[in-house]
């Protein structure tokens, strides 16, 4: 092995390990937005459940 290869091995390395942290961290905010809006969406969906059985008359009345 040349010298350029004790060079050129560990940057290909290293740009990988760099471009891996970036594209990682991408994904992980997207996942984030992701659980923060089926939160919201879930919220929004048990407010209108909550909603509907409040405006409905029980059988006792």
């Amino acid at each position: 092995m040349t010298l350029g290869h004790f060079i050129y091995i560990p940057g290909i390395l290293l740009l990988g390990v760099v471009i891996g942290y970036v594209l990682g961290g991408r994904a992980a905010a997207v996942g984030a937005e992701d659980a923060q809006a089926r939160d919201r969406r879930r919220a929004a969906r048990e407010a209108r459940r909550k909603a509907r059985t409040a405006d409905t008359p029980s059988a006792d009345e």
